[in-house]
């Protein structure tokens, strides 16, 4: 048995309808299994157990067998002094700590038979190439059906209520400006999750109102914003073109005009990205949009059809997809919230029908919910499942997700 699959059991509750012990015969009560470590030190952090009635909390550490901690040096690894549990498929010896004290173990029981664990692990190793894991992963292969149609309308909300309080944070930050809340809300979509952090800081520290008084020069916006970011800092363009030193010397007016303080260029990151998606070019679509949008909160409140969101953000030179991505995290999540801050509960109710129209993102999460057989057939889908997987699987919240809790009871009744 590999490794991993001892990891998938201990990690998705597989061994809850068995009863534990330690291997001198004390009853282990598992309360929590803990936060996966991906790092270096013992496999799981934070678990909590009870052993013939103590409770502990601390590390867990799994192996095939009892002798591989010696085998790993565990024994000599202070690291693992604060280990609670050695959780094991075969106890063939003793282990102790770097201190000398010797670790309780569990040879953890679950369902055996060859069908039923080839089958655990080929989701195992679905889980796993898609860099995270799904606590019900098994139960979803064999029955889609689990994740009905009501749990997924209900995470959407769930998902827009959380960007609707991320808009609230940034209204409290602009003094109820949602012109300026909109133009943060933005700049940080136009990071595309790579360099969302950094743009947002970008826009706090280039207040709207400085840009808008030059709002009519595509050249003095983007002198600006990249100057904001750190690009234009006379040590990285002695070798510019000349383009580049005359952005840089317009930069340094602005810069004196309005007291500005440019950010460190090292928070932007570059690696493994396509020229289009580099962060300056990203700006400079951001400064253009800028130029081209007059009155940008207005139009976005005023319009509603799919359709006529594109040409505001057409402008930019930004591909369908980008637009499509700014749609879903940004405009449709701000219109939303505008509706029920004006009680209008109808119009929020429209908003939301606007994800049936988009097409559904396409990302490694995404993909994991297709493998497990779900169908993602548009925004609101990818939307709710992103969700699902961000809020809950990946903090084991999985009594509170009726997936998970429908699993649980199912178990409860294979007791009796």
């Amino acid at each position: 048995m590999p490794e991993i699959l001892l990891h998938y059991i201990w990690e998705h509750c597989l061994w809850a309808a068995f009863p534990q012990q330690t291997t001198d015969g004390k009853p282990v009560e598992i309360l929590s299994v803990g936060e996966h470590n991906h790092d270096a030190g013992p496999d799981y952090s934070h678990a909590r157990i009870r052993i013939d009635g103590q409770e502990w909390v601390g590390n867990i550490e799994i192996h095939v067998s009892s002798s591989d901690w010696a085998k790993h040096r565990h024994h000599l690894d202070h690291a693992y002094d604060t280990v609670i549990l050695h959780v094991v498929r075969t106890a063939d010896r003793e282990v102790f700590n770097a201190r000398g004290e010797r670790i309780p173990q569990c040879a953890l029981q679950y369902p055996e038979g060859e069908d039923y664990l080839s089958g655990l692990f080929q989701a195992a190793a679905q889980m796993d190439s898609a860099h995270g894991r799904i606590g019900c992963a098994e139960q979803l292969l064999s029955e889609p059906g689990l994740l009905t149609d009501g749990w997924r309308k209900t995470l959407l909300r769930k998902r827009l209520e959380c960007k609707r309080a991320s808009i609230e944070r940034l209204l409290g930050i602009t003094k109820g400006s949602w012109e300026h809340a909109l133009y943060i809300s933005l700049a940080r979509n136009f990071g595309f999750h790579t360099n969302s952090v950094p743009f947002e800081e970008l826009a706090l520290n280039t207040p709207l109102s400085y840009l808008q008084k030059h709002r009519n020069s595509l050249f003095q916006l983007t002198a600006i914003l990249l100057g904001q970011a750190g690009f234009l800092d006379e040590n990285r363009i002695a070798d510019a073109d000349d383009e580049k030193q005359r952005l840089a010397r317009e930069y340094a007016f602005l810069r004196t005009k309005f007291g500005l303080t440019p950010m460190q260029s090292s928070v932007w990151k570059h690696a493994r990205m396509r020229p289009q998606n580099s962060p300056e070019v990203r700006i400079r679509q951001f400064a253009r949009l800028l130029y081209e949008s007059e009155s940008l909160m207005s139009k976005i409140l005023d319009t509603n059809r799919l359709q006529d969101f594109i040409p505001l953000f057409d402008v930019a030179g930004l591909g369908k997809n980008s637009i499509d991505i700014i749609l879903i995290n940004t405009v449709i999540p701000y219109k939303y919230a505008y509706a029920l801050h004006r009680n209008n509960s109808e119009q929020a109710e429209q908003v939301l029908e606007l994800m049936h129209q988009i097409p559904a993102e396409d990302n490694t999460i995404i993909r994991k919910w297709r493998v497990l057989g779900q169908q993602v057939g548009d925004a609101a889908d990818s939307q709710a499942l992103l969700h699902l997987f961000q809020n809950y699987c990946q903090h084991h919240e999985c009594l509170n997700c009726e997936v998970g809790y429908a699993v649980f009871q199912r178990r409860q009744l294979r007791l009796f």
